[in-house]
């Protein structure tokens, strides 16, 4: 897949850590019904690997599905035999230079200007800035887009609605977004509440696709 485009047509990443394999599966499922269009799956989660495959299953093949916390060789090939589609690590190692062998592109984790540099050398095909709250928010992706501002950039921790759309604003390409849009759900919480969620979130990163393309229909 073309992570770089996905990214940019659909602005918002779902990021899934559940302790309950079948109510992961209803969650990824109920995500995709809503239209939250990329889902990352962290191999963390209970029995992870079996959601991926499971979920695939049901999604098919044209649905993107991504595999997280892909820190090793050995994660970046079980996700990859899951059927994910995509990796995103936490941090650079040699997970990411795998999932490229395997042809799976990467977001990849990273925090500071020299890790940026680091990660173009890793082959990453996008930037996920984390932990993106305490590293100082929106104000520090501002910051970064200035000596890099032709990267992809993906925040992610501490993101909610209200800081959907600040990062977006200051230039974040998506961003990522685990409790405040899964909440409970992939621990066996309510479905009704993670559609209610999952409908701000996507309302939120459509209003500033919206302002985008007014803008630049008016400039």
């Amino acid at each position: 897949m073309d992570l770089r485009a996905a990214l940019a047509a659909h602005r918002l990443v779902a990021v899934m850590r559940g302790t309950d394999p079948e109510a992961s599966v209803r969650t990824v499922l109920t995500l995709a019904e809503e239209g939250v269009e990329l889902i990352e799956v962290s191999l963390t989660g209970a029995d992870a690997l079996s959601v991926i495959e499971r979920a695939r299953k049901e999604l098919g093949p044209d649905r993107p599905l991504g595999a997280g916390t892909v820190l090793t060789v050995e994660d970046a090939r079980a996700a990859r035999h899951a059927g994910a589609d995509f990796a995103v690590t936490p941090a650079l190692g040699d997970g990411i230079r795998e999932a490229n062998r395997l042809e799976l592109p990467v977001l990849a984790g990273v925090l500071t200007p020299t890790e940026i540099l680091a990660a173009r050398s890793f082959g990453a095909a996008a930037l996920k800035i984390f932990p993106a709250a305490e590293a100082g928010g929106p104000a520090y992706l501002k910051a970064l887009r200035g000596p890099f501002p032709h990267e992809v950039f993906v925040p992610v921790g501490g993101v909610d609605e209200v800081a959907a759309r600040a990062y977006l604003d200051a230039g974040a390409t998506a961003v990522g977004v685990g409790s405040p849009l899964v909440g409970d759900a992939a621990d066996g919480g309510d479905l009704t509440a993670l559609r209610d969620r999952a409908r701000a979130f996507l309302a939120v990163v459509r209003t500033v696709v919206r302002n985008t393309s007014s803008a630049g229909e008016t400039s």
